[in-house]
């Protein structure tokens, strides 16, 4: 981690008590640490491959009457993560970006500058909730 890179964002939340327990499945480390991997990716297919579980017992979970508290911290999270990349995108399209490709026989080609696409995909899009005060 560097100096630029945002602190870790705890949310507190209540895991979903199960029936049985599973070593491998929606343990209370389980939903900290896909709620922490939602923050910080902003997706929840990336989130559930990140822990290891799947899209369909994630929504099963959050779709249990006991899972409140799960459910608010997962809404939480996924605004915090799409904030970040809203973030990251808007940077990258007005600071700009480099791109190098290698062609056949060795040549290398380095592109630079601003992504005006990027901008004008980040406008027509609304800012994600958590980042209008």
């Amino acid at each position: 981690m560097n100096d630029s890179d945002p602190a870790p964002i705890t949310i507190a939340f209540t895991p979903v008590p199960l029936a049985r327990s599973r070593c491998n499945g929606w343990t209370p480390q389980a939903q900290r640490r896909f709620i922490d991997a939602l923050a910080a990716l902003g997706s929840v297919g990336q989130a559930v491959r990140a822990v290891d579980m799947t899209r369909n017992s994630a929504y099963r979970l959050r779709a249990r009457p006991d899972a409140e508290s799960f459910a608010a911290a997962w809404d939480r999270a996924l605004d915090i993560g799409r904030a970040r990349i809203f973030d990251i995108a808007m940077t990258r399209a007005l600071d700009g970006h480099t791109t190098i490709r290698v062609l056949r026989g060795g040549s290398v080609i380095m592109d630079q500058g601003v992504s005006r696409h990027l901008v004008v995909a980040a406008i027509r899009e609304a800012p994600p909730r958590s980042s209008i005060k």
